[in-house]
């Protein structure tokens, strides 16, 4: 059975960062894409950013980028999202995310995690 679990989501000032971590079991993430997608109160989720299977190609949201970077430890089996400068409008809950291929839309996820919440207080 497969399992995403994401850690790290907490209340952080404006320009702060945080470290947030999904922990797959169940699946091997060198075999897959994986995405970090987040929805706050009322909004659609959205695509935050992404990681090929084979680790050499990244992807963001124009939202983010510059910002956060996501990055893989295949040893451990987990995915981060170090995000850095942070703003009061990235606040919303995380979700981790794997499949085949990144895409930016959320329908084409079959794998996700239960999400940490990030605050942004202002």
């Amino acid at each position: 059975q497969v399992q995403l679990v994401e850690s790290g989501g907490a209340l952080v000032q404006a320009g702060g960062s945080l470290r947030l971590s999904c922990v797959a079991s169940g699946l091997r993430i060198s075999t897959y894409a994986m995405a970090w997608f987040r929805q706050a109160p009322g909004k659609e989720r959205e695509f935050v950013a992404g990681i090929a299977w084979s680790g050499g190609n990244t992807y963001y949201a124009k939202s983010v980028k510059g910002r956060f970077t996501i990055s893989r430890d295949n040893a451990k089996n987990t995915v981060y999202l170090q995000m850095n400068s942070l703003k009061h409008e990235d606040t919303a809950i995380y979700y981790c995310a794997a499949d085949s291929f990144v895409s930016y839309s959320y329908t084409n996820y079959n794998n996700w995690g239960q999400g940490t919440q990030v605050t942004v207080s202002s």
